[in-house]
């Protein structure tokens, strides 16, 4: 087809005839447009239905990544552009005809068929695949719209759709983005939409996008769209929509609230996030839902708990402290008495150095002038010690009940509260260490005294006699006094580290994989390759004696076809003669962006299946490859805490049965949210260092004759565990929600709410 054919033929495809233009084509109006200083050129805030009738075309010698302001200062008119007679316009018509010359029909219609979904819905994502070719821009002087066309672009298929549909000058709506838009102010301000943002970054850890979207009748609702961790990083997309002023009034001053008591009180608010039935985002603390609603209620009921808190807190301080007065003045008793029994100790020393000195040691020391002189000590420590009361404590209390109880309270008064609360529990925590300090403080000064007493009264045994004694203290070697024990405030539980298997997967894979190659053999390895396959079931039904003749002979024939499939066998020849040695190891593959030269396990050669293989055979096959399996997981070890997930839809966890877990919680969900049933059992397990099981590292899908395999768990996120060998204890149980797109590529596909059934079990002790 020549040049100008091809051209022509576009034109009749508009409805163009360039020598006689529709004047409701090329009419143009001054539109007083202030491009945005504040707007997003990459981020789209307004989606609107505007009719094709009331959208001016301007052209642009730029490119669409250019800026709002450079696209419009050197923009002009469609009807200069369609002028081939004006000899300074000579160039622009120049332009239009070779961006006609490069419009795509096909590009064209599929903007047609798109508009048409549109027209009757809006995606759930409120964007869609091709809104990014949509140039269209909103002067608020003049109200009126307008389409910026960068004519250095490559894609003009949005603007031949708009030309065509204004030549046709039917009113027509289409559903676009409007680039350059500031939020409005109709039911928030500009600073409360930036207040959300944040407001949600904190709860969900995602920055959420904001739109406005304009119904056909111009009814403004704001839909908010984003993801939220649900479940163990487990992410879920939710959409908010707020469809009046008073819904986003509430909305926001909810999360305010919430907003302004977690970065306050964050040791005693934490909100967690939840999908609604309706697939929005609900809030939770503590169990209970907090809605706008009721949050009067709700706060109500936290100052009370604050209050209560508070009071019992007081309570303990004035209890605690009569107890750590009476400890000090026991200790103090405890003190005198140790002192005493030491200078006699030292002075006893001192005196057995010299002749006369023993004499006066012998003579000075007696048990009663000892016991009256101690009683004399702690009867004056009793006296002095004065009688203290915590009237503080006691006058808040008394405040408190006289008080005139309000009907509402106010997010101010719950912050000061708790603030009260934090103060007075910081309070109890250091006397209570004061306590223990204490406390050990006691123990060490007890048995310093019983070390002393003993001493001493080792030294009046010898006392009986001036002879007896004097032989005694003229000894070399004396026993030594030994001491308390030492005091320990403050001690550090020892921090187990939990594992991460978006940050330490790498390094698990890692060891695993080394491990599984040092002690499994290679009948082990391809056993395990197995229950990678969809030979798992089978395996499991041989593992519990429920296999029948009639599953074996069913399995056997399956497994041949997709032999004689796979590997195009005729009906006389056998499935591989060379075993692991071929061709194929001449072959260079990758994993990640490694090379290698190993050849993938093959379950047909495994199980050594042939033409001539009957079901005797292929029964003992399963047997031997299922005590394989047994031993390969007997022999292997998790080297540190993690936590696997399993998950399903129509059953649930056999205990009996080997099950393939996944580390990665994500993918393990993925797989089953597929299906038409929208509950979903998921099961997780705690599962201890030394624990049995076998990794799906890379060892597990390739041999290494040729020792070039990488080393690591790159293929699969997946472990194998025999969940019979393991006890199990629950843990908790919980319910989820999360949204599930048939088609994530379809902006139209459509969402389904999955309720995911969770429960988590702690690994209680291994058979043996």
């Amino acid at each position: 087809m020549t040049e100008g054919k091809n051209i022509k033929q576009k034109l009749e495809y508009l409805g163009l005839d360039l020598n006689k233009i529709p004047k409701r084509v090329i009419n143009f109006e001054p539109l007083g447009y202030v491009p945005s200083k504040v707007g997003d050129e990459k981020q789209f805030r307004q989606y609107k239905y505007v009719d094709v009738n009331d959208i001016q075309i301007l052209l642009s010698p730029t490119t669409r990544l250019d800026s709002a302001q450079e696209k419009y200062r050197r923009a002009r008119p469609l009807a200069e552009y369609l002028d081939n007679k004006n000899e300074e316009n000579i160039l622009k018509y120049t332009t239009f005809l070779q961006m006609l010359k490069n419009m795509s029909i096909e590009e064209v219609e599929k903007v047609g068929e798109e508009q048409k979904k549109l027209n009757k819905k809006i995606p759930f994502k409120i964007k869609y695949e091709g809104n990014y070719l949509w140039q269209i821009y909103y002067s608020e002087n003049r109200d009126k719209y307008f389409m910026l066309v960068p004519t250095e672009d490559s894609d003009y298929s949005t603007f031949f759709y708009l030309l065509k549909k204004k030549i046709e000058g039917k009113p027509e709506k289409i559903y676009v983005p409007i680039k350059d838009a500031v939020y409005s102010t109709k039911y928030l301000k500009k600073s409360e939409f930036e207040d959300l943002e944040n407001y949600l970054w904190l709860f969900t850890k995602d920055w959420p996008l904001i739109y406005e979207v304009y119904d056909k009748e111009e009814e403004l609702t704001i839909c908010i769209l984003g993801e939220t961790e649900v479940y163990d990083k487990i992410k879920s997309t939710y959409k908010i929509k707020l469809k009046n002023k008073k819904e986003a009034t509430r909305f926001y001053k909810l999360l305010k609230a919430m907003f302004i008591l977690q970065t306050e009180l964050p040791q005693c608010f934490q909100f967690r996030t939840d999908i609604s039935k309706n697939g929005d985002i609900d809030f939770y603390i503590d169990g209970k839902k907090i809605e706008y609603e009721t949050i009067i209620e709700w706060l109500n009921y936290e100052y009370e708990l604050g209050t209560k808190r508070k009071n019992e807190a007081n309570k303990l301080i004035v209890e605690n402290n009569k107890k750590y007065e009476n400890l000090k003045q026991e200790v103090a008793t405890l003190e005198i008495e140790y002192i005493s029994k030491e200078k006699q100790i030292s002075t006893f020393l001192e005196c057995k150095k010299s002749f006369f000195g023993r004499f006066k040691y012998y003579f000075k020391y007696s048990k009663k002038a000892n016991k009256n002189k101690i009683e004399q000590k702690r009867n004056q420590i009793v006296e002095e010690t004065p009688k203290r009361q915590i009237k503080n404590h006691v006058k808040v209390e008394d405040k408190e009940d006289e008080e005139e109880k309000k009907s509402n309270h106010t997010i101010e008064e719950i912050i000061d509260l708790y603030k009260e609360f934090i103060e007075i529990e910081n309070k109890l925590k250091n006397l209570l260490m004061d306590i223990n300090a204490t406390k050990l403080k006691r123990k060490n000064m007890i048995k310093k005294i019983e070390n002393a007493t003993a001493f001493i009264e080792e030294i009046d045994n010898h006392k009986k006699s001036i002879f007896e004694f004097w032989k005694y203290s003229n000894k070399d070697e004396m026993k030594q006094l030994p001491e308390g024990e030492a005091e320990e405030i403050n001690i550090i539980k020892k921090i187990v580290k939990v594992f991460d298997y978006e940050k330490d997967l790498e390094k698990f894979g890692q060891t695993m994989d080394k491990m599984q190659r040092k002690i499994l053999n290679r009948d082990e390895l391809d056993s395990i390759y197995l229950t990678t396959t969809n030979l798992l079931d089978i395996l499991n039904k041989v593992k519990t004696n429920e296999i029948t003749p009639k599953e074996i002979e069913t399995s056997l024939k399956e497994i041949k076809k997709e032999a004689i499939k796979e590997k195009e066998l005729t009906e006389n020849e056998e499935f591989d003669i060379f075993g692991g040695i071929s061709d194929d190891s001449r072959k260079i593959s990758k994993i990640k962006d490694t090379k290698h030269r190993e050849v993938k396990r093959d379950k047909y050669s495994i199980l050594e299946i042939s033409k001539n293989t009957k079901q005797i055979g292929y029964k003992l096959a399963l047997e031997k490859a299922l005590d394989h399996i047994k031993n390969a997981i007997s022999k292997t070890v998790v080297p540190e805490d993690l936590s696997v997930y399993k998950a399903f839809v129509d059953e649930k966890l056999v205990p009996k049965k080997i099950n393939v877990f996944n580390i990665n919680p994500e993918e393990e969900i993925k797989q089953v949210m597929s299906g038409k049933n929208n509950k979903v059992y998921f099961y997780k397990i705690n599962l201890k260092q030394g624990t049995n099981a076998v990794d799906y590292t890379n060892i597990i899908f390739y041999d290494n004759l040729n020792k070039t395999l990488p080393i690591g768990q790159d293929l699969s996120t997946k472990i194998l565990i025999d969940v019979s060998k393991l006890k199990l204890q629950i843990k908790s149980k919980d319910i989820f929600k999360m949204i599930y797109f048939e088609n994530e590529k379809d902006d139209f596909s459509k969402a389904s709410i999955k309720n995911i059934m969770v429960v988590e079990y702690d690994l209680v002790d291994k058979e043996k």
